[in-house]
């Protein structure tokens, strides 16, 4: 017995899909889509908007008489399906912020030049590229290979350790807490 209940419940499963296939397929004739997705524009929501695709073939599987309901009365139904307009939605790009001055490399590197002509080690901090411990380190050993010392190669490499033990050390916290 419960075994032809299982089969009741599968037959009724393909019957639902079978109507809502056929509603489908009424509904593109109508409004003159290519595939089904395009439906999705003549489905108001309730949040404002359209229906999103992913919800139509949800619907679909998991509830196709409310989608079926849905389809009859905004585009079956009606004498001339509408178009909703679209939610409206932040433009791209939007969390970017306008009070940044963006500077290309080349820019930059100017910017660096003047600052080091300058002497102003504050600014030259602030646009130095930052290093890893391991870079900045070859490079302090380089420079004094070929018998050049130079104090933003050293402010380098000690920043460098400094962040690193900064890392560390809150690493070392999360571990122990």
């Amino acid at each position: 017995m419960n075994y032809s209940g299982k089969e009741e419940t599968i037959v009724q499963k393909q019957k639902n899909f079978k109507e809502i296939e056929e509603v489908i397929t009424r509904a593109i004739k109508k409004v003159g889509a290519r595939k089904e997705n395009d439906l999705c524009k003549y489905i108001p929501m309730n949040q404002g908007g359209y229906m999103h695709h992913f919800t139509l073939r949800k619907m679909k599987k998991k509830q196709p008489q409310e989608l079926s309901v849905l389809i009859e009365r905004y585009i079956i139904n009606a004498d001339r399906p509408l178009v909703v307009t679209p939610k409206k939605r932040a433009p791209r790009g939007s969390r970017k912020r306008k009070d940044q001055v963006i500077f290309s490399k080349n820019q930059l590197e100017r910017m660096l030049n003047i600052a080091r002509l300058a002497g102003d080690k504050e600014i030259i901090s602030i646009l130095s590229p930052k290093k890893s411990l391991a870079g900045a380190k070859r490079e302090l050993i380089q420079s004094i290979r070929h018998n050049k010392i130079e104090q933003e190669l050293w402010n380098n490499y000690v920043e460098s350790a400094n962040a690193n033990q900064l890392i560390l050390a809150k690493e070392a916290s999360l571990i122990n807490s």
